[in-house]
This record gives structure tokens, sequence and C-alpha cells, in this order.
């Protein structure tokens, strides 16, 4: 690319973490733009120093103004401005798509330069079904918000992904597992990094292990689809809950069924419902 570039906003991604992935194309993009968008320049400005690019940064995040933005749409009408992220493909959990947007909208030119994103990284590292997924981002940080948001997506049939920080990992995967059932899962962290690790097994073996041992750095979440419905019947299910809940509250045996059958809570605690009400 040893012409200028045209102009447009280019949507550029960025390492996940080894700076050695940063492709031939994305470095020569950020080279040539007239300027780069950045989610935080000093988490950029170590990028673009390794890359030795030296195209002037300016601040672009979801605090960013309309006016802002509607500045930037007016520049790339005669300008090459990428942006980017702090890490991986921008626009995934990250600022950006109200950019676009208002680009396309303005009919300025819009360009990708793909390149690495931590959640399709996770999905490969899994070793959980990839012919469909459903990207879900952050969780809500509130219990009954997280739990409402699980409970919506409960029934899809695709493996989950989402991202996480370290602190609040134990929970989310408790969380997961009280409304999903004991779920195949993995945790990967660091992708990419000097100390990259992945840990695979069911939702209750990685709800115990990372209880009261939060891990640092960045997080991925990945949880199988559901098992297909006629694996548990809901007479199977009916027979577990009515002996359940000669000793238990109905909530008490559906928990303890859900996690016997591998069957999502909400399920197991409907069942229980309509039983108790009979």
């Amino acid at each position: 690319m040893e012409s200028p570039l045209r102009p447009g906003l280019y949507i550029v991604a960025t390492p996940i973490g080894n700076l050695g992935d940063l492709a031939p194309r994305a470095a020569e993009t950020l080279r040539h733009a007239d300027l780069i968008l950045a989610e935080d320049t000093r988490v950029t400005g170590k990028l673009l120093k390794h890359a030795g690019v030296t195209t002037p940064m300016r601040r672009y995040d979801d605090h960013s103004k309309e006016v802002d933005r509607n500045m930037i749409v007016d520049r790339i009408a005669d300008e090459a401005i990428a942006i980017v992220s702090d890490a991986g493909t921008p626009l995934i959990s990250d600022p950006g798509y109200k950019l676009v947007r208002a680009a396309r909208q303005a009919g300025r030119e819009v360009r990708t330069v793909p390149g690495p994103c931590a959640a399709i990284a996770g999905l490969t590292l899994s070793g959980l079904p990839t012919d469909r997924f459903l990207f879900l981002g952050f969780l809500p940080t509130k219990a009954k918000a997280r739990a409402d948001a699980i409970t919506e997506i409960a029934d899809v049939r695709a493996t989950l992904i989402l991202y996480e920080s370290g602190p609040r990992l134990g929970e989310t995967l408790k969380a997961l597992l009280e409304v999903l059932g004991n779920r195949d899962a993995a945790v990967a962290r660091e992708i990419t990094k000097l100390y990259e690790e992945s840990f695979v097994g069911t939702l209750t073996d990685l709800a115990e292990k990372f209880a009261d041992a939060p891990p640092k750095g960045e997080i991925v979440v990945l949880v199988s689809p559901p098992l297909e419905a006629e694996a548990v019947t809901d007479a199977a299910v009916d027979r577990l809950l009515t002996q359940a809940m000669e000793r238990l509250s109905p909530s008490r045996a559906a928990a303890e069924v859900a996690e016997e059958l591998n069957i999502p809570r909400k399920r197991a605690y409907e069942r229980a419902l309509d039983l108790s009400r009979k």
C-alpha cells in the first residue's frame, strides 16, 4: 500500500495481546491514515511505537459527543481516518458503531481491515460447537439483571460467548450454572499473551474453581448449547421433581433436578410450579 489511502473510515483490527499479530495491511493503513481514532491513546500509542507509526491520534470512545462524531464524518469526506479499539476488532464490545452508522448515512466510504477478535479466538480454543454461536458481550453487573439476561437466551441452540473481568468471573459462572444447568463450558484468559490459559469442564467445575480465586487479565467465557429437547422428557423431569419436592421447596427442588439432568433451571422451576398447583 504505497499510494495514499482513499478518503473514508477504516475499521482496523489490532492485536488482542501479542503485538506481533498486527497484520501488515493493518500497519500500512495506520501508517498512511491522516488520523487514528483510539479508545485509549496511551494503549494505542504502544502499538504504534512498536509498528513505527507516527500518525496523529485522537481519543474516540462511548463518551464522545455527537458534535465530535459529526466532525469526524465531515473530515472523512476528504481524509482517511482509521478507528481502533484497545485490542481486537473495533465495535465488538467497543465504541464505534454509531460512527460507522453516521458515516454510512452521510454516504462516506467505510472499509474494514480485519484481524484478531478475542471472542472468535476463545471459541476456537474451547472445543465447543462452532457451527452456531451467540456473542453476548458483557453481562449486566447487578444480579437480577444478569439472571434475566441469561434466562432470555437460555434456550438458544448455540454456543454462548461472553467477556468478563476477573473479579466478576466467579459470580458470572455461578449465575450461568443456576439458570442454564450444568453445561460444558470453557474459560480462556490472556489469549496470545505470555500467560495465556484455557480451562474446560462443566459450569459446576469452573464455578467452583474460580469462586474464591479470581484470575487476572482479559477473559472470554464460553458455554455449550442446551441439550436437544427430546433428550430429557417432561415426564422424566416431573418424576424427579415429585420426589425432590417431598423434602424440598419447589425452588430448591428445581435447582437440584436441573443440575442432575443438565437442563435449564427455568424449565425445571416452571414444571415444579405446575406440579405444586396440582
